[in-house]
């Protein structure tokens, strides 16, 4: 039997352990530990895969697409072009109110609510949970706020809003992480491989 290499972790096994144990806690949940979960788990890649085209991660983009496409599969979900509705929904998100002009920015949250509530037809809660992530990443209070009214007109049940918060929250921290360490882990290596170290 021929042996296989396997490639070493840069945090060493320890350390990835833990963070499969986060992405178990964030997407399919531990049994007999994990919270519930408000959202499902197509909520929840959504929101990821919605993290990692807006910072960028092929990796992560990759990983949490295949996952959209098996739950979509496993649903019977009806035929839709849902990665060109992310381009638009990041596209719109890069956005901040510090960077455009009050006129600027009240086009740009009508335009925003126009949008969202044409997702929302074809996916509920989808663009303000979104939105809500990209605030919480990238600590903008403006679209925090914005979402949030949006998540509580949705979620009237102050038990039902705080569980989306938390399963939004929980995605946020598990992807921001995930996107930095799959994107510099290439570097990393190629660093390393300088000096002779191969992992």
């Amino acid at each position: 039997m021929a042996s296989q290499a396997v490639r070493e972790s840069i945090q060493g096994q320890p350390f990835n352990d833990v963070l499969n144990e986060l992405h178990a806690h964030t997407f399919s949940g531990a049994p007999g530990e994990s919270d519930p979960f408000i959202l499902s788990e197509l909520d929840r890649e959504f929101i990821a895969y919605a993290l990692a085209l807006y910072y960028q991660c092929d990796h992560c983009q990759q990983y949490h697409g295949r996952a959209i496409e098996r739950l979509r599969k496993e649903s019977n979900a009806k035929p839709w072009a849902w990665q060109a509705e992310f381009v638009k929904i990041v596209l719109f998100l890069r956005i901040s109110r510090p960077n455009v002009s009050e006129v600027e920015w009240q086009g740009w949250v009508e335009s925003w609510r126009r949008f969202a509530t044409r997702l929302h037809y074809r996916y509920p809660n989808f663009a303000c949970h979104i939105a809500y992530a990209v605030g919480i990443a990238r600590a903008d209070e403006t679209l925090m706020d914005l979402a949030f009214e949006s998540l509580t007109r949705h979620y009237p049940d102050g038990d039902t809003l705080l569980g989306v918060i938390r399963d939004i929250d929980r995605v946020v921290v598990f992807m921001k992480a995930a996107t930095s360490k799959n994107r510099t882990d290439p570097i990393v290596r190629r660093q390393l491989k300088a000096r002779g170290i191969h992992i």
